[in-house]
C-alpha cells in the first residue's frame, strides 16, 4: 500500500514527490487513508517529512554503458505524451552526472525544518498502533462512497466503531445522509477523534462536524470519527428526519 514510490518519481520529467503534485491539505486527507487502511504502508524515502528535494533517475556505470543507459531512459520516457517531445527529453537530468545522484540525497535537518509533515505521520502512526478500534488485527471494516472525490471506512467493533472519513473535493453536505455506514451507534452523533486540517500539521483548523443539523466535511479533508460520548454534544446532534 503506497502513495508514491521510486518508479513512480523517478520516471516523470523533475522527479518532483507527491507533496509538490498536489495540494497540502489533499496531500494530508490521502497520507491519513494510507496510514489508516489495515494494509500494511509503505512509504518513500524522505516522504514522512515531505522532502524538498526531487528524486531522480541515477546510475554509476562505465562510459560505454552509461551513453546506453542514457539513450535508453530518453526512449523509454518516450511513451508518455508529456515527455515525447524532443524539448522534454534534452531536459532529463543526465543518470551518469554526479550531480544528478546528489540533488536527490536526503536532507536529514528537515526533519526539524518541516515539523508539521513528520507530525502528522507521527500522530498517525500512534493512532493507528494506540486506538484500541483502528489497531484491531484483523480488521472489521466496510467502505462506502460518498461523492465522486469522498468516500468512507468504517471501522467495527462491539461498543465503539470508528468512521473515517476522506474528501478530496470540495465542502460536502450530506443532506440527505442515506449512506447505512454513516448511522452513529444508537442513535448518537459522532464527535470528531482526529482531523488531517488541524493546524500542528500545516491545517487551518477543522470547522464543527455538524452545522445546521447536517454532517458536513470539509474540503479536502480526513476525519476520524469516534461515538459521543452520551450528552457531550447534545447541540451538534443531527436533526431528525
Amino acid at each position: 500500500m503506497f502513495l508514491q514510490n521510486h518508479d513512480q518519481i523517478a520516471n516523470s520529467m523533475a522527479g518532483l514527490r507527491l507533496h509538490a503534485l498536489t495540494s497540502p491539505a489533499r496531500c494530508r486527507a490521502m497520507t491519513a487513508f494510507l496510514l489508516l487502511m489495515p494494509g500494511i504502508p509503505m512509504l518513500f524515502q524522505g516522504q514522512e517529512f515531505a522532502a524538498s528535494n526531487p528524486f531522480l533517475y541515477f546510475a554509476d556505470h562505465k562510459v560505454e554503458l552509461d551513453r546506453a543507459v542514457r539513450k535508453g531512459r530518453r526512449e523509454f520516457l518516450g511513451q508518455f505524451p508529456s515527455m515525447a517531445s524532443a524539448e522534454a527529453g534534452d531536459r532529463l537530468a543526465d543518470p551518469g552526472d554526479v550531480d544528478t545522484f546528489r540533488r536527490s540525497v536526503l536532507d536529514p535537518a528537515e526533519r526539524r525544518t518541516h515539523a508539521a509533515a513528520l507530525a502528522l505521520h507521527r500522530d498517525l502512526f500512534a493512532l493507528r498502533r494506540d486506538d484500541p478500534v483502528l489497531a484491531r488485527r484483523p480488521a472489521n471494516i466496510d467502505g462506502a462512497l460518498l461523492g465522486a472525490r469522498a468516500w468512507l471506512l468504517r471501522f467495527f467493533a462491539e461498543d465503539a466503531d470508528r468512521l473515517l472519513l476522506v474528501n478530496l473535493g470540495s465542502e460536502l453536505t450530506l443532506r440527505p445522509a442515506p449512506e447505512p455506514l454513516l448511522a452513529p451507534l444508537g442513535g448518537q452523533a459522532w464527535q470528531i477523534l482526529w482531523s488531517s486540517e488541524a493546524p500542528e500539521y500545516g491545517g487551518v483548523g477543522t470547522p464543527p462536524l455538524y452545522r445546521g443539523g447536517y454532517l458536513r466535511i470539509a474540503a479536502e479533508s480526513a476525519l476520524v470519527l469516534m461515538p459521543a460520548i452520551p450528552g457531550r454534544l447534545a447541540s451538534q446532534r443531527p436533526e431528525a428526519a
